[in-house]
């Protein structure tokens, strides 16, 4: 163990010696740091790297924003500027191996201010606008945002939402769309644009949008119930219970899945399996639920079904 360890230290020293012949010279570099009003940046790292070399030379700058390295070696240098609260700044130096520079003058400004900041507070002020129902105002804040960032197709579900709170549904569908087109992962756009065909009456292409989406990624079960009455309507009774089964596995807390599945089974005319669905829902119903009365009404009539 004790010749391994002296052995790698006779290895590192090697190394470092190289590494000081290599990056050590006669040249010397220096200068002042300012910010963008000129002011003087004090504590500003300043790291010189000769291409192909490590590590990199390294100093800060003093009070006065000054600067200097010496002993450096001739060769290209890449020279970084860092310090918290500015953005770095970077160059590359060709050095001769005798060249003393000391005028060198490096701005460093303010970061650029970053676009999801800006952002998420649009987005944040446009939402409180939409819930104060000030709809068109927040609208325009989405409107600005696309002008701004056309590639956040995400906006155009936003714009697709205050048109549909409008009951401008083709504007919505319009928008809403788009955002489905450039983002087909977009589980809760496609859910919306289910939402929005159905309520407009184009069920073959919402059941065509809403059947394509994975159930276990959705949050709201809605559209689906929407789209299971549909086909209750549409004498669909299997295809409806089908789709009612996936939901309640999906949401196994939904007491009203149970009165769907009740009308389903009982369009179907499975009359002991419908009764059971419907007394299941009343016991997990809240007094205020708005399917309870229909389904007690329902059980009356099933009185005598077993």
């Amino acid at each position: 163990m004790l010749a391994f360890a002296l052995a790698a230290v006779a290895i590192s020293g090697t190394m470092s010696a190289a590494w000081a012949q290599q990056t050590r010279g006669e040249a010397r570099i220096g200068g002042k740091v300012v910010d963008d009003t000129g002011k003087p940046v004090a504590d500003v790292v300043v790291k010189a790297q000769l291409a192909g070399q490590t590590p990199p030379l390294q100093t800060k700058t003093n009070n006065k924003g000054e600067w200097s390295i010496n002993d450096m070696a001739g060769g290209t240098w890449e020279l970084e500027f860092t310090k918290e609260g500015f953005a770095p700044n970077r160059a590359t130096l060709e050095l001769k191996p005798d060249q003393r520079i000391s005028t060198m003058e490096v701005k460093l400004a303010p970061p650029a201010p970053d676009p999801n900041t800006e952002v998420q507070a649009e987005v944040k002020r446009a939402a409180e606008l939409f819930q104060n129902k000030q709809i068109a105002e927040g609208r325009k804040i989405y409107e600005a945002l696309l002008v701004k960032y056309p590639t956040l197709h995400q906006l155009h579900e936003f714009i697709g939402r205050t048109y549909a709170a409008e009951g401008q549904y083709d504007q919505a569908i319009e928008h809403v769309r788009i955002a489905v087109d450039k983002d087909p992962e977009n589980v809760q756009a496609k859910v919306f644009l289910g939402d929005l065909l159905m309520e407009k009456g184009d069920k073959a292409e919402a059941q065509k949008i809403l059947d394509s989406i994975d159930l276990s990624k959705i949050e709201d079960p809605a559209p689906f119930i929407n789209l299971a009455i549909g086909k209750i309507n549409d004498q669909k009774a299997d295809e409806a219970l089908a789709l009612l089964d996936k939901l309640m596995a999906r949401f196994p807390q939904d007491g009203s899945l149970y009165y769907y599945r009740g009308r389903a089974n009982l369009a179907a005319k499975k009359l002991p399996e419908a009764k059971a669905d419907l007394e299941k829902f009343i016991s997990m119903a809240l007094p205020d639920a708005r399917e309870l009365p229909d389904a007690k009404r329902i059980l009356e009539q099933m009185k005598d079904v077993k």
